[in-house]
């Protein structure tokens, strides 16, 4: 999944709206999470299905 598909998702900017976090620092943590368990594409994936399914 090409890093561009990230920014098209916003989960990010969403998910910085929910939780009163900076959009910047959610992307960060989620590079992180795919580097070091690879479990963040995931994590990703389900929190754009939420984002999709709260409208």
């Amino acid at each position: 999944m090409s890093p561009l598909i990230f920014l098209f998702l916003g989960v990010s900017d969403w998910l910085s709206t929910k939780i009163n976090v900076e959009a910047k620092f959610i992307r960060i943590g989620f590079v992180i999470a795919v580097l070091l368990a690879g479990f963040g594409i995931g994590l990703y994936l389900i929190l754009w299905i939420i984002k999709l399914l709260s409208k």
